[in-house]
This record gives C-alpha cells, sequence and structure tokens, in this order.
C-alpha cells in the first residue's frame, strides 16, 4: 500500500498543484490510515470496505482527535479513494457512506433589544458622518444584510418609497429584501445629506469621509467605534446585528422559510440555528414564568 502512498503524493503534487504544507498533512493523514488497515489486514485497495474506513475514524476518535481533526482526515482518506478509482487502483470507494465527523455548531452572539436600541441611537449628532453611521446601523438590523452586501449597495439600489432594496448575495443571487420605517427614516435623513454632495456621483450608498467606497474594515471600525459610545461591553460586530435581527424576527414568530429568504440563506439549515437560540429563550420563559419552572 506504500505504493500507492507514494503515487498519491506525486499525483497531488503534478495534478492538483498542491502545497508544501498541504502534502505533508495529507501524508501523515495517510500513512496512519495504511497503518491502521495493515494492522487490521487490509493490504489491497478492492479489499477495504466501509467499515474498515469508519473504523479508523472511530480509532482516532477514541484516542481524543477533535472533530475537525478527524473529519480533515477523513477528507485525506477520501481524496486517496477517489485517486485509486481513478488510476483503476480499485472499482469502489469505501468512503462514499461514510459521513464527516461535525464539530458541535457556536451559537452566534446576539444583542437584546435594548442593546440594539442603545447601539441606533450613539451616532445622534446630525453630521453626515453621524447621519451616514445611524443609516447603515439601522439597515444593518433592518435587513439582517451581510456587511459585504452593506458596503456595496448603491443608491439606486434602494426604493424607499416601495421600502426594499436589491443586493446580491453569494453567488451573485439577487434577492429583494424589506426596509422597516425606522431605516427608511434614516436612509431618507442620510440621502438629503448627499444632495449637494459630489460624493453621490460615485453611485455607492456608503462611502468615507474622504468620499471613497466604504470597506468591511473601515465599517468593522465604526460598529466598534459606536457599540463602546452605546456602553456595549460585550463583542460586537457587523454580523452580531444579522445575528440579532433573525433572531429577533423568529422571537416575534417570523416563519423560518421568510427569514431565510431575507437572509440569502441557499438552504434552510444555515438558518435552522437561530432556532436553537430561541428555545435557549423558550427554555428560560419557562423556567422563569411557568409556576413548577
Amino acid at each position: 500500500m506504500n505504493n500507492y502512498l507514494d503515487l498519491f503524493l506525486a499525483y497531488l503534487l503534478v495534478e492538483k498543484g498542491l502545497t508544501k504544507n498541504t502534502l505533508e498533512a495529507y501524508s501523515r493523514d495517510i500513512c496512519g490510515y495504511l497503518a491502521f488497515l495493515e494492522e487490521a489486514g487490509c493490504l489491497e485497495p478492492g479489499r477495504i470496505k466501509p467499515t474498515h474506513v469508519a473504523a479508523f475514524i472511530g480509532r482516532l476518535k477514541e484516542s481524543g482527535l477533535s472533530p475537525r481533526s478527524r473529519a480533515r482526515a477523513l477528507s485525506a482518506v477520501r481524496m486517496f479513494h477517489r485517486f485509486l478509482m481513478v488510476e483503476n487502483y480499485s472499482d469502489s470507494n469505501p468512503t462514499s457512506v461514510i459521513e464527516s465527523p461535525r464539530a458541535p455548531g457556536k451559537l452566534p452572539d446576539v444583542l437584546s433589544k435594548i442593546e440594539v436600541d442603545r447601539l441606533l441611537m450613539s451616532p445622534s449628532g446630525s453630521s453626515q458622518i453621524d447621519l451616514r453611521d445611524r443609516a447603515m446601523l439601522e439597515l444593518l438590523y433592518a435587513t439582517g444584510l451581510r456587511v459585504s452586501e452593506l458596503v456595496s449597495l448603491k443608491v439606486s439600489d434602494i426604493n424607499l418609497v416601495a421600502g426594499y432594496l436589491m443586493t446580491s448575495g453569494k453567488g451573485e443571487k439577487e434577492r429583494l429584501v424589506p426596509v422597516g420605517d425606522s431605516a427608511k427614516a434614516a436612509l431618507a435623513d442620510y440621502l438629503v445629506s448627499l444632495k449637494n454632495s459630489s460624493d453621490e456621483r460615485k453611485g455607492f450608498l456608503f462611502l468615507t469621509r474622504l468620499g471613497d467606497r466604504m470597506s468591511r474594515q473601515s465599517f468593522w471600525n465604526i460598529i466598534k467605534k459606536r457599540a463602546l459610545q452605546a456602553g456595549i461591553m460585550k463583542s460586537i460586530s457587523p454580523h452580531t446585528l444579522r445575528h440579532s435581527f433573525a433572531t429577533h424576527l423568529l422571537e416575534n414568530g417570523a416563519d423560518l422559510r421568510s427569514v431565510q429568504m431575507m437572509l440569502g440563506h441557499a438552504d434552510l439549515s444555515t438558518t435552522q440555528i437561530y432556532t436553537h437560540i430561541s428555545g435557549d429563550r423558550l427554555k428560560r420563559l419557562h423556567k422563569e414564568l411557568h409556576p413548577r419552572g
């Protein structure tokens, strides 16, 4: 089997162009796999069964390897068996029925409604910068946009009369997202401040002090600054408002499919993480309010 390993590594180097570090990682994983197969008496590719692959991953789990590391090892084993089939060294792939180990999903941080109110009110001045920051924060919480979508918005993407905006998400998929009254008012005030400004000619909705297109990092700094002004001590990022948008919608009775469409998730399972957050809230309410909670 070691001969197959040498051929496999040569294939990765020449055909796939993988880096030295990646090749070393694959080599370590496959060496461990081949040692396990030798111990199990499987010395030919055609004799390897899904049960052998599952037992190998089980051995890694018993050794204390994390789900992420086990998934990486399985990925290397999958590629190894695909190589054996492509090169006609084997006529079956025993990894095709093996599921990848999954790490427990970390629930995203969210702001309480009171914290959201304090954050949105932090740019309280009437300067164009305050109006811009207020509009960006209001819009992010009102729509759940990704920060990349927010900073890519153009003035022409906003329809305040209809109360919608058009955005292009992952895979350049366009979607319409409703904009609430509070965000519409903040946007209207900001757009008025642009009327006599040459910045508007650039097309992009949100610009820096120098009139350049707002970057994701620039907005990240803005939201950090405004969070401090609002007295919010927890770690916060643009994604925190996106998570808060989805969580607060679900807590107030929105259906999961509608939230999926507004977030631009291709798969409903991605949106379902927010049901866990709402579930935690339900358990807390049950404990606090039920007579025998």
